[in-house]
């Protein structure tokens, strides 16, 4: 029964430290990115566009909305997608639908992360898009390519 007990104590141990590989392959982390500044509680200001395909939309490349201190780690990613419009102007609606691609982070007490991935629409989006953040890395907040950008006052 011991021996039973062991195995299954070596698998389990062995499977947690392969999900996350020692090397990230995200390509869009930059330590160096200043904080965004906030029109309100909700809302990140943006100003500049993405002209990469990838921004957002590859797991490699997502946005990095670094967050700390803070006990609601969804809380930069509402912000970022407060700050976005449909190509049009519409008012997105999104939701988290699930975590997806272990990497190695400097920025977590384990030593890992994860990636959240939400799904955004706007009235007469026919196909909902998926949207990659990082949590744990910082980056240059940009509007990724297909969204708008919210007319938003700072105070």
């Amino acid at each position: 029964m011991k021996i039973k007990s062991i195995i299954a104590l070596i698998i389990i141990v062995i499977g947690s430290v392969s999900c996350v590989s020692t090397k990230s392959t995200l390509k869009n982390v930059n330590d160096k990115a200043p904080i965004p500044k906030l029109t309100t509680d909700t809302t990140f200001v943006i100003s500049k566009y993405s002209n990469d395909l990838r921004y957002g939309y590859n797991k490699d490349y997502p946005i990095n909305v670094f967050y700390r201190n803070t006990k609601d780690e969804t809380i930069n990613q509402k912000r970022f997608l407060n700050a976005l419009t449909g190509p049009r102007g519409e008012r997105l609606f999104f939701k988290k639908i699930e975590v997806c691609c272990p990497f190695p982070t400097k920025n977590s007490e384990m030593g890992g992360g994860f990636l959240d991935i939400y799904e955004v629409t706007w009235v007469g989006q026919k196909q909902p898009i998926k949207l990659y953040f990082n949590i744990y890395e910082k980056g240059e907040l940009l509007v990724p390519m297909g969204f708008g950008l919210a007319n938003l006052k700072t105070e």
